[in-house]
């Protein structure tokens, strides 16, 4: 016989959350793995709060909600909450029971300068570092490196000279009209009003012009993970300036190979880096290239070039899924600490899909 359409609320529910989460669910592992690492930031964690007064959010709470929020593409805090409160598997890798209640979407921003900030966000990074490490999942000997854009949370329109005499908006509206076809403006000139950090730029001669940062990853080369990374204003020589500082404090053992694209085919930039011992497999320019015959001629030089193309993989996972394609914050110090947090995340995953217990956005 047809059952009944009928929803009747029950007294009791005999389920825990924990029995509603499967047992082989990826979730699980990814878990486990989370929260050993945070159980090593105790210390820190003990460092940032008061011993006396109300007790606070748990910071680890707040971590797992950012890495649900950056593995699940979840585009706000404001709507990562919202989730949080119906979706039973989230409720439960946060930590929360069936009927905690869960936190307002501002308790992120109120904890931004203090736990979620940049050196907090490294400390995470380095401690999922050490245990890929422990694993023997990272190379010491070769490496890539390469730098992509990170579109700034500032519109073209807030873009105006810094002497103030940018012409008004052509009408008074929430969203005016300003015509600034045929003036030339310049990071010389111009500031963003929004973001004063962002600067306009552009990849590619051909590309337009932007405002945004520019990221920076050292990748080493067996399994991809990111060892290093680096988050500056964008400038025409930021991608070596980062590069040159991220192999000086992470690559250690002379005689290593760096991959990087042309971009890097610079005078300078072999120089210094064959200064620290560093053996530079950099793509060569059509003319003029700094890289000559004796690197070119190993066989390793080949292999370094087809592989760094891997460092692409990074910048399309933290972009497409990581949210990284446009940052949700202002200032350059809290766009490195999102940066570092999503890179962070992507070496997870990374290490999920090597251990076969990938998340289902991974």
């Amino acid at each position: 016989m047809r059952g009944a359409d009928i929803t009747q609320d029950v007294l009791f529910s005999y389920r825990t959350l924990e029995e509603r989460i499967p047992k082989d669910h990826p979730l699980r592992k990814f878990r486990a793995i989370v929260d050993i690492l945070l159980k090593t930031m105790d210390t820190e964690f003990n460092a940032l709060y008061a011993r006396r007064g109300r007790d606070s959010i748990p910071p680890e709470r707040l971590l797992r909600a950012s890495l649900l929020q950056v593995i699940f593409t979840i585009r706000s805090e404001r709507q990562l909450v919202e989730q949080i409160d119906f979706n039973l598997l989230y409720r439960w890798f946060v930590g929360l029971t069936l009927d905690d209640e869960v936190w307002h979407h501002s308790t992120f921003s109120a904890n931004r300068d203090r736990l979620l900030n940049e050196r907090i966000c490294r400390l995470f990074f380095d401690r999922i570092l050490l245990l890929a490490e422990w694993q023997e999942l990272v190379s010491s000997e070769h490496f890539s490196v390469d730098g992509t854009l990170i579109k700034g949370w500032a519109s073209m329109k807030s873009f105006v000279k810094k002497d103030g005499s940018s012409s008004p908006p052509e009408d008074d509206t929430r969203n005016p009209t300003v015509n600034f076809k045929g003036e030339k403006r310049s990071n010389d000139t111009h500031a963003s009003t929004t973001d004063p950090d962002v600067r306009l730029y552009k990849k590619s001669e051909g590309d337009k012009s932007q405002l945004c940062y520019l990221g920076h990853a050292l990748m080493e080369n067996r399994n991809g993970l990111v060892v290093d990374v680096e988050v500056t204003h964008a400038t025409g020589t930021a991608e070596r300036e980062a590069a040159k500082t991220m192999i000086k404090r992470t690559v250690k053992k002379p005689g290593t190979t760096v991959g990087a694209d042309k971009g890097y085919d610079v005078e300078s930039f072999v120089t210094d880096i064959r200064v620290l011992k560093v053996t530079p497999h950099v793509a060569q320019k059509n003319k003029g290239s700094a890289i000559d015959h004796r690197t070119t001629r190993h066989p390793g030089y080949k292999t370094s070039l087809k592989i760094r193309k891997r460092v692409e993989e990074v910048f399309g996972w933290s972009k497409t899924i990581g949210g990284l394609h446009q940052t949700k914050f202002r200032r350059l110090k809290k766009v490195a600490a999102q940066t570092v947090f999503t890179f962070a995340a992507y070496n997870l995953t990374r290490m999920g899909n090597i251990f076969g217990w990938r998340c289902s956005t991974a």
